[in-house]
């Protein structure tokens, strides 16, 4: 019992900080499966327990999206689709590519994406309308699922960071907009990892469950500030999650 509490004690409140991060920007799996990992979980275990919290709190962060306006529905379901067929070929190149020179690749990409978001102040402020309309929008939108989704199926970390950036870069949205269709595919990547987890009795649901409520109130909060206050306040929080995926990155490669 004492190691329990332990457990939960380290585990709960780094949920809880990821999923206001995750919610706004994304990566908060970088935070949680360390936490799950420190507090003694095998690997496989942590990798499941983990899938099983972010996925309620992507589901409450998608919901608080959706009833405040600001998810693009058909083009999320195109970037959905193309995630799902992406993170199926991803988890495929496994078997024949090594990591590293993906992970030397993003220590060379992240620098570039902040120094971009620090000095182009406009990226992601409000427009009318996107750049893209009618079939040309959910073309690239089914595209950018599919990178980003084979992205996710072989490596992972930072998958709804470059979402958000993309749906933002490529297709014009505002960083609300973006940051609400990034939480959309998330959630349909997360459910569909976490029911191969649960299948394969991966998850610790005495840890687990509190972690989901956790979560839960951290994309909650996470989802109401980003649409309170919007893209200024998302700005920085996406800085912060580049910056934590880069020392996650050099910390990898170590």
């Amino acid at each position: 019992m004492e190691t329990y509490g332990l457990t939960l004690l380290i585990v709960c409140p780094l949920v809880f900080v990821a999923g206001i991060v995750d919610s706004i920007a994304g990566g908060g799996g970088i935070i949680t499966l360390p936490a799950y990992l420190f507090a003694g979980l095998p690997v496989h275990l942590a990798y499941g327990t983990n899938k099983f919290g972010s996925s309620f709190g992507s589901l409450i962060a998608t919901v608080k999206y959706a009833r405040s306006g600001c998810i693009e529905y058909k083009s999320a379901a195109c970037s959905v689709v193309g995630a799902l067929i992406g993170s199926w070929c991803g988890a495929q190149l496994v078997v024949y590519l090594d990591e590293i020179y993906l992970k030397y690749s993003l220590l060379v990409i992240l620098p570039i994406v902040a120094v971009f978001l620090l000095f182009n102040r406009n990226f992601g402020a409000a427009k009318p309308e996107p750049r893209l309309k009618g079939t040309k929008l959910y073309l690239v939108a089914a595209a950018i699922g599919l990178v980003i989704g084979a992205y996710d199926g072989f490596f992972g970390p930072g998958t709804g960071t470059f979402l958000t950036l993309a749906f933002t870069g490529v297709l014009g949205f505002s960083l609300l907009n973006a940051s609400g269709n990034a939480r959309v595919v998330n959630l349909a990547s997360n459910l569909a990892a976490l029911t191969a987890y649960i299948i394969n009795a991966k998850v610790i649901y005495a840890v687990g469950i509190p972690a989901a409520i956790c979560a839960i109130g951290g994309n909650y909060l996470g989802a109401r500030l980003a649409v309170k206050k919007g893209e200024k306040f998302i700005r920085p929080i996406i800085l912060f999650a580049v910056g934590l995926l880069f020392l996650h990155m050099i910390l990898e490669i170590i």
